[in-house]
């Protein structure tokens, strides 16, 4: 935000309430102060040039009409709300999203379809799910033209991860420009790593490891280089507070934070960003399969906010990463949990 302040013989104080419900960010007052004095902003400062002249605004304020002042200071929250409701539109973008069937994946597959995206609906085995809500999100469409579209593939196998990106492709008649890979699986025993069997701990690093790695490397080498391109692991926030029983599943989750760090530098210079979404717990059948009620309750307990995750909770941090506001968020993992682990 900006204003442009000019030099006045009898500057006096003026104070502008700006009521913005939309834009969090918005300032909540700005006061001006006479010119000798420093301009100072909510959560912000500016220094006053010599001149007498700070470049904070296009909107001119003049002491005897604070009238001038509100209409501009609005004019300006305005604009600021347009730009702010088309930095986090997807329209016309198609985004894969894996795991989109059930829980957090099929949440997030909504709410990136609500933005505007165009969205392949990745399963592995049951079409069931998956082929429903693909059904619901083109309820509204034509079928000549649909917005989203269901695609079998099992993301441990290269060769079903390539046709899953074409298949893609050739649906929406576009280039991919967000993957959003949620696919995974939890050893619902929750053994004791001197417990684990080597074939459950193959079975968990070959779906959240090295899926994640087909999916990354097919996403690198495919998206769009023309601005939009998003790569978003889904982990777990268990990487930061190590449980007991979660042995091959947060070492699955921790070389998926790793690696996407590393993709992110390596993508330099192609406009796509690489990040990483842990939940903590979340209320879905992965998180209840296994757990007695005694325990899903503690889980629920330990949360500052008094409860479990819900699908959406997650799908709104996906949806702004996955948007042009999202662009400078780059290389992070966002740890998304209600302060469960901080």
């Amino acid at each position: 935000m900006h204003l442009d302040l000019m030099p006045e013989d009898d500057f006096v104080l003026h104070l502008v309430t700006i009521h913005c419900e939309n834009i969090k960010s918005t300032f909540d007052e700005l006061i001006l102060f006479e010119p000798h004095f420093p301009v100072s902003a909510t959560g912000l400062k500016f220094e006053k040039v010599q001149d007498a002249t700070t470049s904070i605004s296009h909107c001119r304020c003049l002491s005897r009409k604070p009238e001038a002042i509100c209409s501009d200071v609005r004019q300006e929250a305005e604009t600021a709300m347009e730009e702010s409701s088309s930095s986090l539109s997807l329209k016309d973008r198609v985004a894969i999203v894996t795991g989109g069937s059930r829980g957090i994946g099929r949440a997030i597959a909504i709410h990136l379809h609500s933005l505007g995206a165009r969205v392949a609906l990745n399963y592995a085995s049951n079409s069931t799910q998956a082929d429903l809500l693909a059904s619901e999100l083109n309820a509204s469409y034509t079928p000549e033209h649909p917005r989203a579209v269901a695609i079998k593939a099992d993301v441990s196998d290269p060769e079903q991860v390539k046709p899953l990106f074409d298949r893609a492709e050739q649906e929406f008649g576009s280039k991919i420009h967000i993957l959003v890979n949620c696919a995974g699986v939890m050893d619902q025993k929750y053994p004791t790593l001197a417990n684990t069997t080597i074939e459950d701990w193959d079975t968990t690093f070959n779906i959240n490891t090295k899926g994640s790695f087909l999916c990354c490397r097919e996403a690198a080498n495919r998206l769009t280089r023309e601005g939009g391109g998003r790569i978003i692991m889904i982990s777990t926030s268990l990487v930061g507070s190590l449980l007991p029983g979660y042995a091959a599943y947060v070492a699955s989750k921790a070389a998926v934070e790793a690696m996407t760090k590393i993709l992110a530098k390596e993508l330099k210079g192609t406009r796509i960003t690489a990040n990483c979404v842990a939940p903590g717990p979340v209320a879905t059948e992965l998180f209840f399969a296994g757990k007695t009620e005694e325990t899903i309750k503690r889980f629920a307990d330990a949360c500052p906010l008094g409860r479990l995750g819900e699908p959406k909770d997650i799908a709104g941090i996906v949806g702004f990463l996955s948007s042009d506001a999202g662009e400078w968020t780059n290389g992070q993992v966002i740890r998304v949990n209600g302060g469960v682990v901080v």
